[in-house]
This record gives C-alpha cells, structure tokens and sequence, in this order.
C-alpha cells in the first residue's frame, strides 16, 4: 500500500508535517475532530502515530473553543464589538483591561481528553480510480544500470560426435593389445560349461580389454561428474588415473615382447596380467558402493 503525497513527498512524515492536512480535512456535520482509524486510513499511518496527532488535533480544539468563549463573554460585557459589527476602521485591541481580579498565575492546564470510541471503519472497499495508462512514446529501449553487470548469454554445448572417430582407431587398438598380451600370458580358449555344453567355448583374452578399459572409462566419468560424494569421487580418480596407466602399460607390454620375437611373456608380466580380472572386480564393487553412499 502506498503513503499519500504529502508536502510533495510519499514517504513517511512525522507529525509536525501530516498536522496541516489534519487541519484541512473534511469532517461531518456535528464532529469537530476526525477519529483515530480515518487518521490512519487518510495518512497510511500506525496507531501511536495516529494517537499524537489526534490528540494534538484535540488540544488545538480546546484552545480554540477556550479563546471564543472568553470572546463572547467580552462580548457580552461590551468590553468587545462584535466582527460583524465593529467598523471597518476599528481593530481589536491587542490587550483588554479587565474590570475584575484576575488570579495571579498560569491558566490551569486543560483536562486531558481521553481518547473517544470510534466505531470500526467501513468494510465496504472504496470504489478504485480508474487509472488510464499513458500511451508509449514511440519505441522503448530498456537502458540498464551502468553498475550492473550483464548476465551472460547461456553457452552452447559443445559437440561429442568426434570422440567417436576418435575412439573408434583406439579401440580397435587396444582390443587387439591386450588380446595378444592375453595370448602371451595364457590366456586362450577354454570351455566354460563342460558336460553341459561341450561345444561352448570362450577366449578368455577378452576378459583384459572388456575389464580393465571399461572400469577406466566408468572410473574418469563418475570423477568428472561431480554428482557423486566426496570419497566416491576421490577413489574414483585415482583408480581411473591407474586403470589407465596400467592400460598403457599393457600395451607397452605387448609391442616390446611382439617387437622382440618372444612367444611367452616373462614370469612377472604373467603375473600382473593374471591379477588384472580380480583388481578390476574389486575396484568396481567398492566404486558401486561409494556412489550409493551419500555424506
């Protein structure tokens, strides 16, 4: 709800500046100050504010009745003309002897007034001004404020579609790595299912490329997400960052011993090689547990 203008302003005024418009505001027939709510309802004002200056509206009502009372009884006596029929170059006295002992100090203070009982304002809604809008001058050109920074335009998303010419050369790389570093390490074809199916075989080189290249790849996605806990995200990392030195590593492995004519990978390489499908389990199984841990 919005102050009246006052004096030129809307904001809040104190009492001294809202008594003027007091003065001047229009009463019903037979009340001689306005109550306390229309106080409120005219100035958009609270209650103390409201009883200050409906009591001072009061004493300068008092005054006032005072000061023509005693008119009248000077009046009366003839120790005053009348307004309507002193003559136009007759003023008034400035000071009226009296023919009577006037008592020797201050005029008694005024009775305090007590503040009336006013009835509830009217619930019914004031009819609203119809405000027209003034029509738009020609184009509106929103200027901002030279202190306030401009939002930035939200960025396009950058394209993912040559990661998959890129990875496809790697793949085709890798597979076929550790595929052979599997062969060089006795890794081959077994039958998984003997006596039920005989004639189901597997080779279980590609255990390496499908285990070790795949947790990497999950590993660095759920490190990078940062949608995951803090200790998911930490044990991520550095396993994503050592499945992929291991990877390379593999490689390594595997050119050299082809480069050097070698059909049997050393003892130590075999070893690693064969450890590879358990490290990998473990990994993935506390990496699933971490993710599902919420701090």
């Amino acid at each position: 709800m919005t102050a009246p203008t006052i004096n030129g302003t809307r904001y809040p005024q104190p009492v001294d500046a809202l008594l003027p418009a007091a003065r001047n505001l229009d009463l019903p027939a037979g009340q001689t100050v306005p109550s306390r709510n229309r106080l409120m309802r005219e100035f958009r004002i609270g209650a103390p504010k409201a009883d200050d200056l409906l009591a001072r509206l009061k004493a300068e009502h008092a005054q006032r009745t005072r000061t023509e009372q005693i008119r009248a009884s000077m009046i009366a006596r003839g120790a005053l003309l009348p307004l309507d029929n002193a003559p136009a170059d007759v003023t008034e006295p400035a000071a009226v002897a009296w023919d009577y002992a006037e008592p020797i100090g201050p005029h008694a203070a005024p009775a305090p007034v007590a503040p009336e009982h006013t009835p509830p304002a009217d619930s019914t809604p004031a009819t609203p001004v119809e405000i027209t809008p003034a029509e738009p001058d020609g184009q509106v050109t929103v200027v901002g404020h030279p202190d306030t920074p401009t939002p930035p335009k939200p960025a396009r998303p950058a394209v993912v579609w040559p990661v998959t010419l890129l990875a496809l050369p790697a793949f085709v790389a890798i597979w076929s790595g550790w595929v052979g570093l599997g062969g060089l390490t006795g890794f081959g074809v077994v039958h998984p299912l003997p006596g039920i199916a005989d004639g189901f075989s597997i080779n279980t080189a590609i255990t390496l490329p499908i285990g070790v290249e795949t947790y990497g790849a999950y590993a660095l996605y759920v490190w990078l997400s940062g949608r995951v806990p803090d200790a998911a995200r930490r044990f991520a990392k550095w396993s994503a960052l050592g499945s992929l030195a291991v990877g390379a590593l593999g490689q390594v492995a595997y050119h050299l011993l082809v480069a050097a004519g070698i059909e049997s990978a050393p003892w130590w390489i075999t070893t690693a090689v064969a450890c590879l499908p358990v490290a990998v389990l473990g990994m993935g199984a506390a990496l699933a547990h971490l993710v599902r841990t919420h701090d």
